[in-house]
């Protein structure tokens, strides 16, 4: 795949993830973390930028270095399961959908909560 491929791919997630900042629903980490990948693949000057930006840079500095998610963004994230969860109980959805999302919810959960904390500043 070329270059314009990924950068095109990079900015799409990076779209995503800052329309994600302003909807709460709308995870935002994970696809500023997709966006470095493609950008790595793609575009070393915005992969540069995106490692060095005051907001995205030190979440997609750990993930690519450590492996690791802040231990806030992990409170925040498995937060979000449980409201996205809740507010679907609330709505009325069906048993089906609410045990199959959960079920989801609660493997992404353990992914998440399973990463190291990161480098200690």
């Amino acid at each position: 795949m070329g270059r314009i491929f990924w950068t095109g791919m990079g900015s799409t997630f990076l779209a995503l993830g800052a329309i994600g900042v302003l909807l709460p629903l709308l995870p935002t980490t994970p696809f500023v973390l997709l966006a470095a990948f493609a950008f790595a693949r793609g575009s070393p000057r915005l992969h540069h930028w995106l490692e060095t930006h005051p907001r995205f840079g030190p979440p997609t500095r750990d993930w690519e270095r450590y492996g690791a998610i802040a231990p806030r963004a992990k409170r925040l994230a498995t937060a979000l399961m449980a409201l996205t969860l809740a507010l679907s109980f609330l709505a009325g959805l069906p048993l089906r959908l609410l045990a199959i999302q959960a079920a989801c919810l609660a493997g992404a959960a353990t992914f998440v909560l399973t990463r190291p904390d990161g480098p200690r500043d």
